[in-house]
């Protein structure tokens, strides 16, 4: 684990560097309080870090007042460095931030034992993390395909029209539909079906701009927002994705399946404003005449 050592002495700095060397720590050395928290609020900052409290420029107090200003994630875990002994200087370090404090002198092993809870806190922390974000895609992503879920693609798009009405500009959805899925599961089986959907669903995803979204609506159905986006905008990518789909064959337990895809278009704009419901409504109109049509093919919604 990198670890940040901010102490103006150059001796004692080499000797601590040098210890916690031998500990299995990966050092990072500062000489002033300025360099030490530019190490701290960098891109990847060390999260152990052991801050003398009176250095140049910037004290270590000021230093961890200033981190945890920040408030960002990863966590830092702060040990001052003091010879201050006075309980009402202590709980000033402590209420600027930091989580412990040494006093100088101090013995090696006590250091040791410090900076280990330090390492434990982080790893309970970084536990902790993960659990939440492995939550939060729960929540908002459907398990087989790692699409948005119903739920989050409606709020994506409800977000995208509320945006797109304040800007007077255009946003496109996309209802798009496997065709014939159940003769899919019916004849291969359910296991080649969920390899249908997710193989589908990735190759639709890398069409996606870094600000379009497309969510597992339901069974084999998926929603695509397409913000900023007109009819003919709109049109002309679930074309993209029609093709894309149906360009190569899919390869499943039961072997290769041919597989297409029908697309139903419908937009918003300035002068037809339509809500989440309406537009849905009209998007699946399009999809509903694709199929009708024959299937594997683009519709576009009736002008209104």
């Amino acid at each position: 684990m990198r670890i940040l050592i901010a102490e103006d002495d150059p001796s004692f700095r080499r000797l601590l560097a040098e210890t916690l060397a031998i500990w299995g720590y990966d050092v990072v050395v500062a000489d002033n309080g300025y360099s030490a928290l530019q190490i701290l609020q960098s891109e990847d900052p060390p999260r152990l870090a052991m801050l003398d409290w009176m250095m140049p420029g910037m004290e270590g107090v000021e230093v961890c007042r200033k981190v945890r200003q920040k408030m960002v994630e990863p966590y830092t875990y702060m040990v001052l460095l003091t010879s201050q002994q006075r309980d009402e200087d202590l709980v000033i370090g402590m209420e600027a931030g930091a989580d412990d404090y040494i006093t100088k002198p101090f013995k090696h092993n006590e250091l040791r034992l410090r900076l280990r809870a330090g390492r434990r806190i982080i790893e309970l922390q970084n536990e902790l993390i993960e659990a939440r974000d492995t939550f939060r895609t729960k929540a908002s992503h459907d398990s087989l395909t790692g699409l948005w879920n119903h739920e989050e693609i409606l709020r994506i798009l409800a977000q995208e029209l509320s945006r797109a009405e304040r800007e007077e500009k255009s946003a496109g959805v996309i209802m798009a539909d496997i065709d014939f899925f159940k003769k899919i599961n019916d004849t291969y089986g359910h296991l080649a079906g969920d390899v249908v959907l997710r193989s589908a669903a990735g190759k639709m995803r890398s069409l996606m701009r870094t600000y379009d979204c497309i969510g597992r609506y339901g069974g084999e159905e998926f929603l695509v927002v397409l913000p900023e986006c007109n009819l003919e905008c709109a049109a002309a990518f679930a074309e993209r994705l029609r093709l894309c789909v149906s360009s190569d064959s899919i390869d499943t337990p039961e072997g290769m399946i041919p597989v297409t895809i029908s697309l139903g278009v419908a937009a918003s704009s300035k002068d037809k404003k339509k809500d989440v419901n309406s537009l849905i409504k009209t998007a699946d109109e399009a999809l509903y005449r694709a199929k009708e049509s024959g299937r594997n093919r683009v519709a576009v919604a009736l002008a209104s």
